[in-house]
């Protein structure tokens, strides 16, 4: 009887081939997972520097992203009540609030920025979504983030409106984007919750 005709091989054999499939893929990951973080890194620092408007033509690499996010932008601290601060020749120019919450098929996370006054905003940017290409997922287009730039947070909640388009806008509301209303609608709730929390926080802190 050969080897090939014993009775425990096809379950030795299969058992071989998961081992050899384990270990490729295992080692696939730890070679590409520094690559996907540093991947991640940049996104989320192009988001901030996108959302402040900083150098948006120059930015053309991975690198001169990290350069200027690194030179311009600081961390938190117990002034900023959690968001990241834009500062040049030792001046506050703006904040960098950070935003999360549940699309309609998955998390959505960006950043909002809003000047010194803590009352303009000077623009949002997404760094991580997976909205219906085409529907929702059309808040990273500029047709859509672009209308945020020189909005003015109101005193009165909702503090930042996304509203149809068959709707009149002000200083306070955006266009929401067509045929996403679940998308739009969920983005409203997350960012005016974060926003009403961020300016009770720094309120405490004067």
């Amino acid at each position: 009887m050969s080897l090939r005709d014993r009775i425990w091989y096809p379950i030795l054999y299969m058992a071989a081939i998961t081992l050899i499939s384990s270990a490729i893929i295992i080692l696939f990951g730890s070679l590409t997972r520094q690559r996907v973080q540093d991947n991640q890194l940049i996104a989320f620092e192009r988001a901030v520097l996108g959302a402040l408007h900083i150098g948006e033509q120059e930015l053309s690499s991975p690198s001169a992203i990290h350069t200027a996010y690194s030179t311009l932008i600081r961390k938190p601290d117990e002034s900023s009540a959690g968001a990241f601060r834009f500062i040049k020749d030792d001046s506050l120019i703006a904040y960098a609030l950070p935003l999360e919450g549940p699309g309609f098929w998955a998390p959505i996370k960006g950043i909002i920025g809003i000047l010194a006054d803590r009352k303009t905003v000077t623009g949002i940017a997404f760094y991580e979504q997976n909205e219906t290409p085409g529907l929702g997922g059309e808040i990273v287009k500029s047709a859509f983030t672009e209308q945020f730039k020189g909005k003015i947070l109101s005193d009165v909640d909702p503090a930042l409106s996304i509203v149809p388009v068959s709707v009149v806008l002000d200083e306070h509301r955006v266009h929401a984007v067509t045929g996403a209303t679940q998308t739009s609608t969920r983005l409203a709730e997350f960012m005016n919750e974060t926003i009403v929390a961020w300016r009770n926080r720094m309120k405490r802190e004067e």
